[in-house]
């Protein structure tokens, strides 16, 4: 396997076969697709251009990429549908390897396969990995120095790259402290996430806890379980308070 950098941004071939459509239609399908690392979180599927389907129609528009070069953007053309501006190619790249690929814009298209897997948000990345373990350490929460949540049952979430995240019974939590909210988000590795923000006097502490009501496959062990950003409340485990990590969420 090789890789090509430049800049911040990694390129590296991927053996996962990679489907995308739209309004039912194949838009790509390739056993060769090349993980892109456009941002430092998480990868992109770029697909050769041999393996997409859908006809591509140039626009008036270019962009700009500092590392990646001018990108080209197309339209995308299947039997029903056209989905604007959501392709581009790099044919000049300073990155050869992307000369010969196509970049698709995630949201633009209805459905992403891994395998026969459907994946959500943006591809998983081949050095994230997921461990959920049941515990008995002793996880308390406190806001404002008011206690909000008591378990000696957690499943303790390890996530590459993020903190360990304490997810615990809901009979272990103040719910009368907290309030559901509208926020909803979705993680390739663990499903859609609902939150609620938490109330504590006067203060309103918003989203500031989330829970999976059915998380996919590999997560499975937080069902119906909530967390709280530990980046924002006071964790205390087997008595000892932690100090607040420092993350994007922070």
């Amino acid at each position: 396997m090789t890789t090509a950098e430049r800049g911040r941004v990694r390129v590296e071939p991927s053996a996962k076969r990679v489907r995308a459509y739209l309004a039912g239609e194949l838009v790509a399908d390739t056993t060769t697709p090349y993980l892109v690392w456009e941002k430092p979180y998480y990868p992109t599927y770029y697909f050769p251009r041999r393996d997409v389907k859908a006809t591509l129609t140039p626009t008036a528009e270019t962009r700009h990429s500092p590392s990646r070069g001018e990108g080209i953007v197309h339209d995308v053309h299947v039997k029903d549908a056209v989905a604007t501006a959501a392709a581009l190619t790099y044919p000049s790249s300073p990155l050869p390897t992307l000369h010969s690929l196509v970049r698709f814009e995630w949201d633009a298209l209805d459905e992403w396969f891994e395998e026969d897997e459907p994946v959500y948000v943006h591809p998983r990345d081949p050095y994230t990995r997921i461990d959920a373990l049941s515990s008995s350490r002793h996880i308390r929460v406190e806001i404002d120095g008011v206690v909000i949540a008591d378990s000696t049952r957690p499943v303790i979430l390890f996530e590459t790259g993020l903190p360990p995240r304490h997810y615990l019974p809901l009979t272990d939590v103040r719910q009368d402290l907290l309030r559901h909210t509208d926020l909803t988000t979705g993680c390739p590795y663990k499903g859609t996430a609902e939150y609620w923000s938490a109330v504590i006097g006067d203060a309103v502490h918003e989203n500031i806890a989330w829970a999976y009501r059915t998380p996919l496959p590999e997560s499975r062990a937080v069902a119906g379980r909530i967390a709280f950003y530990n980046e924002k409340v006071d964790v205390y485990i087997d008595g000892t308070q932690e100090d607040r990590p420092r993350t994007v969420f922070s």
